[in-house]
């Protein structure tokens, strides 16, 4: 099923000759590694009927097919099922430059059983961190109170299994495995400033990290990659939030 799509994008890399170099004999393809994860749709609508020939590989391959700098978000490709919370999740994106010419992107399909509005407003939890508003630019008034007790319109009637927000963080500072490890812990946070409530038992969140190891980490690294960290957290903040209000916005 969902997994199958990384199948599809495995198959088309190899194509492309992409991939590791693992046997120096001739005539070896090259092994491509696509790390995948899944959110629940199937009870989303629509016909799933398709017997032993599901979709998902070739969605896969279609997905690598029309891999661009700009791309659809919202209703679209993984969060084309999702919901968040009461309304419908989507795919968002967001990314920033820094200073010193470091970029950090964040991409994640928001399926969470908790809601990424500020219950009673139509401001998201991640307004904070919004750039140029890139979802609406609406604000919580300003005598606004959380309370503790009240997680506005998370779903009703949740299901185990069946809640997931899965995030990729990319960067071109180059990362050891560990710092990337770390980067992706840091990151972590930004699922708890954009939704809420989090992690619940009802969701199986993740977030990957991947280099592309063009620029070297400042030095020094610890202070550099808690830096990196931090700002991957706000920037999926962003991301998520960007993929509920564009779903929003297509859906009017």
């Amino acid at each position: 099923y969902g997994l199958a799509a990384g199948d599809g994008v495995a198959a088309r890399l190899g194509a492309q000759g992409r991939g590791f170099a693992l046997s120096p004999l001739p005539g070896i393809p090259r092994t491509p590694i696509v790390p995948a994860a899944i959110l629940y749709d199937l009870a989303n609508g629509g016909d799933k009927s398709w017997g032993d020939q599901p979709p998902y590989d070739q969605l896969g391959r279609d997905a690598l097919n029309n891999c661009a700098a700009d791309f659809k978000q919202g209703r679209s490709g993984a969060g084309y099922g999702a919901r968040a919370g009461q309304f419908r999740g989507g795919l968002g994106s967001a990314s920033i430059c820094t200073d010193d010419s470091l970029t950090v992107g964040a991409i994640a399909a928001v399926n969470s059983f908790g809601s990424v509005y500020m219950p009673g407003t139509k401001a998201f939890w991640a307004w904070p961190y919004e750039i140029d508003g890139e979802f609406g630019g609406v604000r919580p008034p300003a005598d606004y109170h959380a309370d503790a007790e009240d997680w506005g319109p998370a779903k009703q009637n949740p299901q185990l299994g069946q809640n997931t927000t899965i995030a990729c963080i990319a960067t071109d500072a180059c990362l050891t495995p560990d710092q990337a490890k770390r980067v992706a812990q840091m990151a972590l946070s930004g699922f708890s400033r954009a939704i809420r409530p989090v992690f619940a038992p009802f969701d199986g969140d993740a977030v990957f990290v991947l280099s592309t190891g063009k620029k070297p980490l400042p030095e020094p690294g610890p202070l550099a990659l808690a830096r990196l960290g931090e700002l991957a957290a706000s920037t999926l903040a962003r991301a998520i939030a960007r993929g509920v209000f564009e779903a929003a916005e297509k859906e009017q």
